[in-house]
């Protein structure tokens, strides 16, 4: 019998921009059933979801215990997140979120990751049932406690 793979995660470094296409190349995560790319980031009844920029990747070791389950969960040694955001700021970058997988569902944020997430954040998730394809969602607070899940459309920027 094959292993089940591991939850994995990343941190997600870069800037939020002014405008689509204003920074340097990386990944752009903008507010999904706006028209042109350049269009004010925002829905009715929502506030604005600001553009964000992805400049890095930062790989992150599951320290989940017991060892055993994570395959279905996954924990950010503290110490590697801090390290990651002096490492973000001396560099004029932030942690904009994280990236992590859902081995075995969809890639939608689940009930544990709107309660552990610090929102506003950026997720993108990844699954094998949508072959890998990254889902992109912006979390935030709105009227009740745990964040609301808003999904994004991202590309790659050259």
């Amino acid at each position: 019998m094959a292993a089940q793979p591991q939850e994995g995660c990343a941190l997600l470094l870069g800037e939020a921009c002014s405008a689509p296409g204003a920074s340097p190349p990386g990944i752009e995560a903008a507010q999904a059933g706006i028209g042109a790319a350049d269009a004010p980031l925002a829905a009715p009844g929502a506030g604005a979801v600001p553009a964000q920029r992805i400049r890095l990747i930062w790989p992150c070791l599951n320290v989940w215990e017991p060892t055993a389950e994570r395959t279905r969960r996954f924990r950010l040694d503290p110490r590697e997140q801090l390290l990651a955001q002096r490492w973000a700021r001396e560099r004029e970058l932030q942690v904009l979120g994280a990236a992590h997988s859902h081995p075995c569902s969809d890639p939608v944020p689940s009930a544990t990751d709107l309660a552990l997430a610090f929102a506003p954040t950026l997720q993108l998730i990844l699954s094998p049932l949508t072959d890998w394809e990254p889902a992109c969602w912006w979390l935030e607070i709105q009227d009740e406690e745990r964040p609301t899940p808003r999904p994004l459309r991202w590309r790659m920027v050259d």
